[in-house]
């Protein structure tokens, strides 16, 4: 509206609006212009504020990259700019995006699925907040009190238990798995990953002076064994050398044992998985605190009991404090704790470990800070946020993006549920294709337009997947009996052998519990998840499914030359980058910087080993092929089936020299099945394969499954998803609810069973998704 009229003899300088609006209210839309990230092909577009708007197309059509990499990327670069050099080199802000314009940008929140960290000492009620309010509650009202509320904090010395250090459970290491005692150290007595013959760590035992590096470990007295095991830090002169000697178990302790397993590489995971067992604390009897803090009660519980509560049960205990002291923590707890309620997480407790939570979960705990934040006109960024929901749940999800959005915040959502398309204000739709084929604007405009676009993503918004006419017979079965993780009720069923069996139920049921729990491990079982796949910037598909090894020996066969020259992290990397294509500066105070090469121009190689080509390609166009092209480029070989097993999970438009850090979740999980699709393997276990996935790229998934069970394999699936439902030839649900309300199987049997005679919360929406309400 416009500006009221200026009153006694103040005279206005700003310039005349005539009956138009004011100056201030004309910045209704979002303009990006030019905008050239990844794949973009200078995308021109305005988005409107204070709106839902929902970003479509198929995986690798440009969405992430307009609306995280551009957006949302120069939202945050803005921000940060304002802050000094010195607070700048703390916040690492990233590189300015490659776009002409953007105009009318506020302040982006990111509200995306990154696990919440590798540490086992966040928990989802640190992450929130919430158990550093239950802390300060506990310290006014338990009795008898342990004092501050630092005092009931496992994160603390004052509070956390003095056994374990505060993490629940202690270790006990097998020294087998260490060491061989039949051997000497100049013969390889340790076998810990690292302490090979000559390594440092090894000449720091071998050459201590402690004992005789040629005698045998069992031959060792009782004070040498005592010193070559424990022996704590301590300053050792070698070869005339200054060094810090530490007993094995103590290094290895400090080295592998002291960090999350998660953090660690493969092999050296493997080696904790062998040599490690993990129980709970004695002392502590997994509640993490010292007796002090563990004596102290409100209502009966102590501050353990209240935090390995599930949410929804703790909410109701909370709201029994009546006390004015802490009457407004206690409001301020309660709002926490009925926000992850209603956001569908009431079934977690506040002693989860965050590194434990899906991708999805994650995101919605990560909302729990917004929704009762007062700020508005903020930009929130949410990267699929029905991602582990189960339609039960989406409805719910749908209603917290509106209530952002009417608190007058410009909500930009990364999409693929056709429940969440529908409630959008605008739809902005990028394709065609994925890649290069990708990156134009196909649609912009309201849902109704959108469904007769006749776009890709418009033709299939109410495409409906058929239930299969003929099940296959199961030839057998794999049988789980009692499973009782988390909170399984003592589960029997049986999973059956050579068909495609759904495993679902609303987030929270336990299907995770249930498979997780008890199928991985059995011989031919293989587990494809979306966890990040280890490795560093160097790495890509081509280096992670082997691919590259196959194409620098025909590169090598081809010129005559040694295979190592065409590897950036070997003999052929060019110098000034090593290998990498880009050279990282430090800049002191302020953020660093990545430019492209100059010496290489970002193709990683020497000028000589560039010269070198294969059928008219140098090693450096090769890897920047699609893989579909590349299927082309090596039509027989080795190197296509490779790149036929990648293809046929849907990622022909990956590059095969992209960074694997740049992979979505669910291209992660679709890269390692096309790894593990090369193995032997009987069972495949998929952890939500529709994440990331369009609409039309479901379909194909779904064809992928059949061939897996075609070949002779069983293929069981952890999915939400309505259309894979309906294609399964087996359905095991469990519910009926979440966290106590769930942990049974309540249904087990085929789709057309589940829709004609079941009244679980499942049966119900996928009577609604085939139309036989």
């Amino acid at each position: 509206m416009p500006l009221p009229p200026t009153t006694g003899t103040t005279t206005s300088t700003a310039p005349s609006t005539g009956s138009g609006p004011a100056a201030a209210d004309r910045h209704d839309v979002i303009e990006v212009r030019g905008a050239r990230e990844n794949n973009l092909a200078g995308v021109d577009l305005d988005i409107p504020k204070r709106r839902l708007t929902v970003f479509t197309g198929v995986s690798g059509s440009g969405k992430s990259s307009l609306v995280f990499g551009t957006i949302a990327a120069e939202s945050r670069r803005l921000i940060n700019e304002t802050y000094t050099a010195f607070l700048q080199s703390f916040m690492g802000s990233p590189a300015r995006p490659d776009v002409d314009a953007l105009r009318n940008l506020s302040a982006a929140i990111i509200v995306d699925q990154e696990p919440m960290g590798a540490n086992s000492r966040s928990t989802v009620g640190t992450a929130t907040d919430a158990h550093t309010m239950l802390r300060i509650i506990f310290s006014r009202l338990a009795e008898p009190s342990a004092g501050t509320s630092s005092a009931y904090s496992f994160n603390s010395a004052e509070g956390m238990c003095p056994e374990c250090e505060g993490l629940g459970r202690t270790t006990a290491v097998d020294l087998d798995q260490l060491l061989d005692r039949d051997l000497s150290l100049n013969e390889g007595a340790v076998t810990v990953p690292g302490f090979a013959v000559g390594s440092w760590y090894w000449k720091v035992l071998a050459e201590s002076g402690l004992f005789d590096p040629d005698a045998k470990l069992r031959d060792y007295t009782p004070a040498q064994w005592d010193d070559f095991l424990d022996k704590p830090a301590t300053k050792i002169q070698s070869h005339g050398l200054n060094t810090t000697y530490e007993g094995l178990l103590v290094k290895v302790r400090r080295l592998y044992l002291g960090k999350d397993r998660d953090s660690l590489q493969p092999h050296i995971r493997a080696f904790v998985d062998r040599a490690v067992t993990f129980s709970t604390c004695p002392a502590c009897g997994g509640a993490r605190l010292n007796p002090a803090a563990l004596a102290g009660r409100i209502g009966g519980l102590n501050i353990a009991d209240c935090a390995a509560l599930q949410i929804s049960d703790l909410a109701e205990f909370v709201a029994k404090i009546d006390d004015e002291s802490v009457a407004p923590l206690v409001a301020t707890l309660r709002e926490t704790l009925d926000s992850l309620v209603e956001i569908g997480l009431g079934y977690l407790s506040l002693d989860r470990e965050s590194p434990s939570l899906s991708g999805g979960e994650a995101q919605r705990v990560k909302m729990v800070r917004h929704l009762g934040s007062s700020l508005t006109d903020v930009t929130y960024v949410f990267d699929e946020p029905t991602a582990g929901l189960h339609p039960h749940d989406i409805a719910r999800m749908n209603d917290l993006l509106l209530r952002l959005r009417d608190k007058g915040n410009t909500v930009l959502v990364v999409e693929h549920k056709p429940e969440t398309i529908a409630i959008a204000d605008h739809v902005v739709d990028l394709g065609p294709g994925a890649g290069t084929a990708g990156g134009h604007v196909c649609y912009t405009g309201d849902v109704a337009g959108l469904r007769a676009s006749g776009t890709l993503t418009g033709r299939h918004l109410d495409h409906r997947a058929r239930l299969r006419e003929r099940p296959r017979t199961p030839a057998g079965h794999l049988p789980i009996r009692g499973a009782n993780l988390h909170n399984l009720q003592g589960v029997d069923v049986d999973v059956p052998l050579g068909v495609l069996t759904v495993v679902t139920g609303v987030a929270g049921s336990g299907k995770s519990s249930l498979i997780h729990g008890a199928l991985p491990g059995r011989d031919g079982v293989v587990v494809v998840d979306q966890s990040a796949i280890r490795g560093s910037r160097r790495s890509n598909p081509a280096t992670y499914t082997g691919l590259l090894d196959h194409v620098r020996t025909a590169f090598a066969k081809a010129n005559g030359v040694k295979a190592a020259l065409f590897s950036a992290n070997s003999e052929g990397a060019c110098p000034a980058c090593k290998g990498i294509g880009l050279i990282y500066t430090d800049l002191a105070m302020m953020a660093g910087v990545a430019a492209v090469c100059e010496k290489c121009e970002g193709r990683r190689y020497t000028a000589d080993v560039l010269a070198y080509t294969l059928r008219g390609k140098d090693i450096s166009q090769v890897l920047a092929m699609p893989v579909e092209q590349a299927r082309e480029f090596f039509p027989t070989g080795r190197a296509h089936a490779v790149l036929d097993r990648l293809a046929g999970v849907g990622l022909g438009y990956l590059t095969l020299g992209q960074p694997l850090t740049t992979l979505s979740g669910g291209e992660r999980q679709r890269l390692k099945l096309a790894v593990n699709m090369a193995g032997d393997a009987a069972v495949y276990v998929l952890d939500e394969p529709t994440t990331g996935l369009h609409l039309a790229d479901v379909d194909q998934l779904l064809g992928l499954l059949d061939r897996l069970v075609d070949a002779g394999n069983t293929v069981i699936v952890i999915e939400h998803h309505q259309a894979v439902m309906a294609h399964a030839d087996h359905i095991i649900d469990l519910g009926p609810g979440a966290g106590a309300d769930g942990g049974r199987v309540v249904f087990t049997g085929t789709p057309a069973d589940l829709v004609a005679g079941a009244d679980t919360r499942t049966a119900r929406h996928l009577r609604a998704y085939i139309g036989r309400d």
